[in-house]
């Protein structure tokens, strides 16, 4: 009944939004770089000068040779005058509904009040040049659609819904006081929000699953073992029985579109992969015969360089920030042995509780130098990147070619003050680093 309401609430606004929404300056449809330097997402060194045209939302030629452009069709020209031109960047864990407040305030404030603050950071991490975030969890389908729709500038949002957790698990923040719960009984909070669902059984999987297909995931996110943020999942639990989570492994399927998981330990993940899950997020305490699993069935890895300041976000003394430190520590051994085995492996921050530190997004990327070259690390956080999300294939709410700078891709561009493979540092200062930021062809920032 409450999904019920929630749609024709949905649908209601929809409509009201759109028979009120404010046009859009007209963009040209002709944009023509000039004279830069281009990082195709690819290669590992800039190509020699260049020139990129675009054509509506697509890059329509990339060429050595000058492009004439006719300035009395109302093309735009940006001179690029030597600088890089590079794809937008992605972060494969992001939690845009989750970035800014406190879990007392996802938890407790009202819906639109949580979504004003969303937008306002959706702005701001287009700003930091990520013109992609694949969402693992929380209910960002209006965000996405306000962003879609031109109402909120923001990047392009692969949603998951509801994170999918068992009763105890990663993402049920109920209190004690608050079970037992009757089977079919009252949803908790975060379960009316859509932040996550709880699921007990594989049929309730199935369903719950179903849902966020319906609502509009692009992939499904569940919680296979236990996790830092919640108070009652120990880091050692393994959650999902491997039924349910292959439960939600067909359901998916059913979709075209695929499940990655929540997991940090070897028994979570292996039983994940035992279910048919085709990416791990996080995984920094698995063990050398879990990363060589990994690597013969060919399943992603997403993981993250978590900052020790990211534990500050927890209460001191709480479980917590120490299972926090736990996690953290295992951070080196992860990426050791994802080079090691030749793991697919992607890039994410998974933000959360914490406005400060989403503001450091590029800053956690260039973290990664610790571990891979610039060059390495920009093509995880563009092309490979891209790769991971083309997973979701008819679900993919974004059909073209993104991470890259060729012809035929999306035009997903920015341009960079300065050599990024030389200087890795110039993405942890987007604001004067990021001289031009277009997104679908449309130009969100012009320092020029």
């Amino acid at each position: 009944m409450l999904l019920r309401v929630f749609i024709s609430v949905t649908a209601l606004l929809g409509f009201v939004s759109s028979a009120f929404a404010q046009p859009r300056p007209d963009e040209p449809s002709l944009t023509l770089f000039e004279d830069v330097r281009i990082f195709d997402g690819k290669n590992e060194s800039l190509s020699a000068r260049m020139d990129v045209l675009i054509r509506g939302n697509t890059i329509e030629k990339v060429s050595a040779i000058p492009i004439p452009v006719d300035s009395s069709v109302g093309a735009r020209t940006i001179v690029g005058g030597g600088r890089t031109l590079m794809p937008g960047l992605i972060d494969m864990h992001w939690h845009a509904m989750m970035a800014r407040p406190s879990v007392p305030v996802l938890l407790g404030a009202d819906i639109g009040y949580l979504n004003l603050m969303a937008g306002a950071e959706a702005t701001d991490t287009l700003m930091r040049g990520f013109t992609t975030i694949r969402d693992m969890g929380g209910p960002t389908f209006g965000l996405k659609r306000a962003i879609d729709e031109g109402i909120v500038p923001g990047p392009r949002i692969y949603a998951s819904g509801a994170i999918i957790s068992v009763t105890s698990g990663h993402g049920d923040f109920r209190q004690p006081f608050e079970l037992p719960r009757a089977v079919g009984g009252a949803q908790s909070r975060g379960e009316q929000i859509g932040a996550a669902m709880i699921a007990d059984s594989p049929d309730e999987v199935r369903m719950r699953v179903r849902e966020q297909l319906m609502l509009g995931a692009a992939q499904i996110k569940l919680t296979a073992g236990g996790g830092v943020a919640s108070p009652h999942s120990p880091l050692d639990a393994s959650t999902f029985t491997q039924a349910e989570l292959r439960a939600a492994v067909e359901a998916a399927e059913n979709w075209g579109t695929y499940v990655t998981v929540h997991a940090y330990t070897p028994a979570s993940i292996q039983r994940a992969i035992a279910a048919g899950v085709k990416c791990i997020e996080h995984g920094h305490l698995m063990d050398e015969p879990t990363a060589q699993l990994m690597a013969d069935k060919g399943i992603w890895l997403s993981t993250q360089a978590f900052p020790d300041e990211l534990a500050h976000a927890f209460p001191p003394g709480s479980s917590e920030r120490e299972k926090a430190h736990v996690v953290f520590a295992g951070t080196d051994a992860t990426f050791a042995l994802a080079r090691k085995h030749q793991i697919k492996t992607a890039f994410g921050t998974d933000v959360l509780f914490s406005p400060q530190l989403a503001q450091r997004q590029g800053t956690l990327l260039a973290k990664l130098v610790r571990w891979y070259t610039p060059a390495e690390t920009l093509k995880m956080a563009t092309a490979t990147n891209a790769e991971l999300l083309a997973l979701s294939g008819k679900r993919n709410p974004y059909p073209g070619r993104l991470g890259v700078v060729e012809e035929g891709a999306l035009a997903d561009l920015l341009l960079v003050d300065g050599d990024p493979l030389a200087d890795i540092s110039l993405i942890e200062n987007p604001a004067r680093n990021f001289v031009v930021i277009m997104k679908d062809g449309k130009i969100y920032k012009n320092s020029l």
